[in-house]
C-alpha cells in the first residue's frame, strides 16, 4: 500500500493528557490522550468502500494488501502517528453525564489527499481512559449497521462521516443486545470511519463544566481555523458567530433526516457534530409507516425524546447546551440566545421548503402548509410506509386523477401495510387531499414530466430499512458477507429505478414487524 500523507493537526496543536496509560481515568487539563488500538486475533476484511478510499488515494489493489488489513484492523500503526482517543462530556436524554469521551473508538492519524484532510478512527479498536466500565470493542452486527448506513447516508445526500471499510477481528466479544440478562458472546468487528474531524459538542461541553477556559478557547479556536475559516478570530463576536454557523449546519443535516425518514435514535449532545455531520450509528432506523412518535432505541422507548417527529427540537436544545459551553467565551447571554432563535426561525423556513420538494412544488405559496399538515395527518390514518408514498406520488398525473377518482389511492395502494383497513371513510380523506393537490399543482408552470424528475431527485426508492441490515447481519454470521456487498452496490444509486433490484422497494416483511434487529434496537454493541 502506498505511503499515506499524515497531517494530524488535532495532536499537534491541542493539548495531550500527560499520562499514556490506558486505564480508565478521569482527564483533566487536556482535548485528548494517547491510546493503542487493541491488536485483533485474526482479523478478515469483511467490506471496503470503494468511493472513501478514493478519498485518501488509495486503489483497489490497496484495499486487498496486507498493510491495509494491519492498518486498518489496528494491528500496525500508519507511519508517523500517535494513536489517541478524544476527551468529551455530554449530556445523555436531557442530563448531564460528565466525562464521557472515544471509550471504544481511537483515532489513528489524519491523512491528506487532493488538498483535503481526513480524519481516520477505529471504531471497536479497544479500551481507552474512557472506556468506563465498557471493554472498547464492537460487535459485527453493529459494525455491519454502521458501515453500510454511512455510505448509504452519503449517496442519499445527507451529510455524514463516512465508513472506510469494516474488519471481523476473529475475537468473541461478549454482549447483552437487549439489556435483559442474556449476556452471549458474538463476532467482533473494528469499523474504521472518516470524518474532516470527529470534535463533537460534548468535546465544548466537557471543558466549560471543568471551568478549562483556557483550553475551550484552544479548542474553539482551533475548529474555527480549520472548519469555519470565514470566520475572523479575535473577538467574542466569533464565537456567537460560530454557533451560529453550527446551527445552519445542524439544520441542514436535520431536514436531510427528515426529508428521507431518517431516525438517530440517540441525539445526545456527545453524538452531535460539530461540523453538522450524522455521526454514531447506534439504533438508528428508517421510518416503515408513517409516524412521528417512532424512535428506533429501546432505552428510549418509554419516553420517546428521540422520536422522529421531535429531531428538530432536539437538535435545538443540543444548540443550547453547546451555547451554555460557549459562554465563557462570550459572557454576554443575548448574542448567544439570538444565534439559538435564528436556528427556530430557519427551521419554520426550512421545513416547508423540504416539504414542497418532496411534493414537487416548485413556486412557494403561503397556502402550501395547511396542504402540508393536512398530508401528514393523511398519512396517519392507516400504516403507509413513507418511502414507498412520496416515491409514488412522484408518478402522480392530474389528467389521470381527473378521468378517475379511483386512478390516486390505485397508484399510492403499494404503500398500505393493512388492506382491510383501508375504509370508505379513509378512502374519501385520502381522494380528499389529492383533490387539493392536483388543484395546487395546477397553478406550477412546469410540466408533469419536469416535476417527476425533480421529485425523484429528493424522494429515494431504496433506503436502508432495519431488516435489510438484519438478513445481512445473519448471513455474515454464517460467514457470507455477499448482501454486504450487495446492498452496499444498491445504496449507492438509492434515487435510480434499478429495475434488477425491485425486490427492495418493499414494505418492510411482517415477519420483520417485531424480530430483533428489525424494528426497535438497544446501544447495545
Amino acid at each position: 500500500m502506498r505511503p499515506l500523507k499524515i497531517n494530524d493537526r488535532f495532536y499537534n496543536e491541542l493539548p495531550a493528557d500527560p499520562e499514556r496509560t490506558q486505564s480508565r481515568r478521569q482527564v483533566k487539563g487536556a482535548c485528548y490522550s494517547y491510546a493503542t488500538p487493541r491488536v485483533p486475533g485474526n482479523p478478515t476484511l469483511v467490506h471496503a468502500s470503494r468511493e472513501a478510499a478514493d478519498l485518501l488515494g488509495l486503489s483497489a489493489e490497496d484495499l486487498t494488501s496486507k498493510d491495509f488489513l494491519e492498518i486498518f484492523s489496528g494491528t500496525k500503526k500508519i507511519d508517523g502517528t500517535d494513536p489517541y482517543a478524544m476527551c468529551y462530556g455530554g449530556h445523555q436524554f436531557g442530563h448531564w453525564a460528565g466525562q464521557l469521551g472515544d471509550g471504544r473508538a481511537i483515532n489513528i492519524g489524519e491523512i491528506e489527499h487532493d488538498g483535503i484532510t481526513w480524519a481516520l478512527q477505529l471504531k471497536g479498536s479497544g479500551e481507552t481512559p474512557y472506556s468506563r466500565t465498557a471493554d472498547g470493542l464492537a460487535v459485527l452486527r453493529s459494525s455491519i449497521r454502521e458501515h453500510l448506513c454511512s455510505e448509504a447516508m452519503y449517496h442519499l445526500g445527507v451529510p455524514t462521516t463516512r465508513s472506510l471499510s469494516l474488519v471481523e477481528t476473529g475475537d468473541q466479544v461478549m454482549r447483552d443486545m437487549l439489556y435483559n440478562g442474556n449476556s452471549a458472546y458474538e463476532k467482533g468487528a473494528v469499523v474504521c470511519r472518516m470524518a474532516p474531524a470527529f470534535i463533537r459538542f460534548g468535546n465544548f461541553e466537557i471543558l466549560a463544566s471543568r471551568g478549562d477556559v483556557e483550553n475551550l478557547r484552544k479548542l474553539t479556536d482551533f475548529t474555527i481555523k480549520y472548519f469555519y475559516p470565514e470566520i475572523k478570530l479575535g473577538t467574542a463576536d466569533a464565537y456567537v458567530e460560530f454557533l451560529r454557523q453550527v446551527g445552519r449546519r445542524t439544520l441542514t443535516m436535520i431536514m436531510d433526516w427528515q426529508r428521507v425518514g431518517f431516525v438517530h435514535g440517540v441525539m445526545n449532545t456527545d453524538n452531535m457534530s460539530i461540523l453538522g455531520l450524522t455521526i454514531d450509528y447506534g439504533p438508528y432506523g428508517w421510518l416503515e409507516g408513517y409516524e412521528p412518535g417512532w424512535t428506533p432505541n429501546t432505552t428510549d422507548r418509554q419516553n420517546k425524546r428521540y422520536q422522529y417527529g421531535q429531531q428538530a427540537q432536539m437538535a435545538h436544545w443540543n444548540l443550547y447546551q453547546l451555547a451554555n459551553a460557549l459562554y465563557p467565551l462570550v459572557e454576554a447571554t443575548e448574542p448567544l440566545e439570538t444565534a439559538l432563535n435564528e436556528f427556530r426561525e430557519n427551521y419554520a423556513v426550512e421545513y416547508p421548503a423540504m416539504m414542497r420538494k418532496k411534493l414537487g412544488l416548485a413556486i412557494a405559496e403561503n397556502e402550501d402548509w395547511n396542504l402540508i399538515k393536512k398530508l401528514e395527518e393523511t398519512l396517519q390514518l392507516i400504516e403507509t410506509d413513507m418511502t414507498i408514498f412520496f416515491r409514488l406520488l412522484g408518478q402522480f398525473s392530474s389528467t389521470k386523477f381527473a378521468e378517475d377518482e379511483a386512478y390516486f389511492l390505485n397508484l399510492i395502494q403499494p404503500a398500505f401495510y393493512e388492506q382491510e383497513v383501508l375504509t370508505p371513510a379513509v378512502k374519501e380523506k385520502w381522494n380528499d387531499w389529492a383533490k387539493e393537490y392536483a388543484n395546487r399543482l395546477s397553478r406550477e408552470t412546469s410540466t408533469e414530466a419536469t416535476r417527476h424528475a425533480a421529485m425523484n431527485t429528493v424522494n429515494p426508492k431504496y433506503v436502508l430499512r432495519n431488516y435489510m441490515s438484519q438478513l445481512a447481519i445473519d448471513q455474515a454470521n454464517e460467514g457470507n458477507y455477499d448482501l454486504i456487498d450487495e446492498l452496499y452496490q444498491l445504496l449507492k444509486q438509492p434515487y435510480a429505478e434499478q429495475p434488477e433490484s425491485e425486490k427492495w422497494f418493499a414494505k418492510r416483511p411482517e415477519w420483520a414487524r417485531h424480530k430483533v434487529g428489525c424494528s426497535m434496537l438497544s446501544c447495545s454493541s
